[in-house]
């Protein structure tokens, strides 16, 4: 074992680590292993920047562009609402019709979108037709998944092993190529979910008031400010209640009306109402504190929010947002957002308390409180999903068959080996955005360029695997291990392997490890690549036995009030049937 070869399976656990601590954002991960790959000198300038210019990255950033495109048309979210009217009839029917749908529109857009968009919806069948939504985002996300596997375009992953196998002198995989398997997997998925999974899921109810959703009640109460108040003249951050009884004052009303000034600039005076958040222990000592009435409520509700002004708000920290790692406090959130954290689901646990210095993730649900004025910038910022109701534009139908024909065309021309899918992605980028399809601003709002950082960072460690042996030496252990079971059972261990690791970090950081050691052990076994390929593809993909594994699982851990055991219940099962099937079907579709 060479010195070379010692330094990259060094730095592939630290990778490994890195991505798994979660401490470190991914792509920042992907950054720091390309840079000691050229401290080292493992690899040259051109190959550790070839990362940048690789077509995954390219074709990967254009498909943001396009199903950006698609989604502003509203033609999603008018298809969503059409077939979420079918809870009204039937549970089972109008699941059964988003899942298939969902897994139609995966095969061909980015999945992230689609799940953003029918979240929402979703959640307000949910609450007309009285079923949690536990139980429909779950297999929301999964279809998504399912249908995602079936094409190249359907899913990062499938991109990403296409392009390693170019650069490793392999043919291209083709736009289809991932069907006949995708389609076993996705009527299996489907099966499986409507006749199993959901029946596992915990029936988590939801309430209609945000309040009682987020446990608000018992950290919630209003008082008034006597004429004897050692606080009156005083700034808030200065105040007596802030600086002794360190409790967070939220809104302060006025001879009957709530004043709109930042907190920090409010001056207190007599007869004040302060609508404060604080545990039970600082109730008490507010009621023995000098100055202070405390206003009796049986119960506050979201009426007690909102008004002309104000509103509450539901959000989902969306995957790749500024806020990935980032605390309340440190992200300046209220300047920032012009809107107040008022509670966070994290991790499948709810904080009313404590969380300001707590970093957040991506998948955290956040209940916010803001004004009117500043809704309609809140729902189009990147970094959340707002989960209100869906409202679909006027003239959605004029707008998105344009758009629908150049995505049909990148399709039908990758698919017909006519373009590159690479090139024809490009092409319908510019024919979008020429014809004002989609701004210049837009399009580049959409790409979610930590994903591009990761590839790019990573795809250098992969051609560090294969140049230095590394790749060669797992492998070679790999195919020692299972020789006398042919390469049936070496594929089966690739999947195997993909599956477990893509459970812990990213998907494409674990499709870029996996591809070159599974087309060395081809090689080493001398037989075609391509099985080898399709079982890191699939398996990179179908991820659901965590809510961290795949973005859309990320995306309905908090606000489906899911536990990480849930993901393991119900996806568990599902991974191992998929192992089982991949293990069985991939072999015979794409021969040795």
């Amino acid at each position: 074992m060479t010195t070379e070869i010692l330094v990259v399976l060094g730095l592939l656990g630290l990778a490994v680590i890195l991505f798994v601590w979660e401490k470190i954002s991914p792509d920042l991960t992907a950054m720091i292993i390309l840079a000691l790959l050229l401290l080292t000198g493992i690899i040259k300038l051109e190959d550790g920047l070839s990362g940048f210019s690789n077509q995954a990255t390219v074709t990967v950033g254009a498909m943001f562009i396009l199903s950006a495109a698609l989604k502003k048309t509203g033609a999603v979210s008018a298809l969503g609402l059409l077939s979420a009217r079918l809870f009204k009839t039937n549970f089972w029917l109008g699941l059964s019709a988003v899942m298939i749908l969902v897994s139609v529109l995966s095969a061909f857009i980015n999945n992230t979108p689609i799940v953003a968009i029918f979240i929402p919806i979703l959640l307000s069948a949910g609450l007309k037709s009285g079923h949690s939504p536990s139980r429909l985002l779950m297999p929301l996300s999964f279809a998504s998944i399912f249908g995602g596997s079936c094409t190249l375009i359907g899913t990062s992953t499938n991109i990403l092993v296409s392009s390693v196998a170019v650069e490793q002198g392999q043919a291209p995989l083709t736009m289809f190529e991932f069907a006949p398997m995708g389609l076993i997997f996705l009527g299996v998925g489907i099966t499986y979910m409507l006749l199993f999974g959901v029946r596992m899921i915990p029936d988590r109810a939801c309430c209609n008031e945000l309040l009682d959703k987020y446990s608000m009640n018992q950290y919630l109460t209003d008082i008034q400010l006597l004429q004897n108040s050692p606080s009156i003249g005083q700034k808030i951050p200065q105040s007596v209640l802030v600086s002794n009884l360190e409790i967070d004052i939220l809104e302060v009303l006025r001879d009957g009306r709530r004043l709109l000034r930042p907190i920090p600039e409010i001056t207190l005076e007599a007869e004040d109402t302060l609508r404060v958040r604080c545990d039970i222990q600082k109730i008490g000592l507010l009621q023995e504190t000098d100055g202070i009435r405390i206003i009796s409520h049986t119960s506050l509700s979201d009426r007690d929010f909102s008004d002309e002004n104000l509103i509450l708000v539901e959000a989902i920290i969306a995957p790749n947002s500024v806020l990935e790692g980032k605390t309340i406090k440190t992200s300046r959130f209220r300047n920032r957002f012009n809107a107040n954290a008022l509670a966070v689901r994290h991790r499948g646990q709810l904080y009313n308390l404590g969380f300001r210095d707590m970093p957040l993730s991506a998948g955290d649900a956040v209940l916010l409180e803001l004004r009117i004025e500043h809704y309609d910038e809140l729902k189009q910022d990147q970094n959340f999903v707002i989960l209100a109701e869906i409202e679909v534009a006027k003239g959605v139908r004029r707008r998105s068959l344009p758009v629908l024909a150049v995505i049909a065309a990148v399709v039908a021309s990758a698919g017909l080996g006519l373009l590159p899918v690479t090139v024809s992605a490009i092409i319908g980028c510019l024919v979008l955005i020429l014809f004002r399809l989609i701004s210049i601003d837009d399009a580049l709002a959409s790409v979610e360029w930590s994903v591009l950082f990761l590839l790019a960072g990573m795809i250098p460690l992969g051609t560090a695997l294969q140049q230095t042996g590394a790749a060669a030496l797992i492998a070679d252990s790999l195919v020692k291990l299972l020789s006398a079971y042919g390469p049936v059972a070496v594929v089966a261990i690739i999947y195997f392997l993909t599956s477990t690791l893509t459970g812990v970090m990213s998907n494409n950081a674990t499709a870029v490890l996996m591809a070159p050691i599974a087309i060395t052990a081809a090689t080493t076994l001398g037989v075609s690549p391509k099985p080898f390929l399709m079982a890191v593809a699939f398996a990179a993909s179908a991820s659901f036995m965590t809510p961290i594994g795949y973005q859309t699982n990320t995306m309905i851990y908090g606000v489906g009030q899911y536990r990480f055991f849930d993901f393991v219940r119900v996806g568990g099962p599902l991974n191992l049937l998929f192992w089982l099937l991949a293990s069985l079907f991939i072999p015979i579709i794409y021969p040795f």
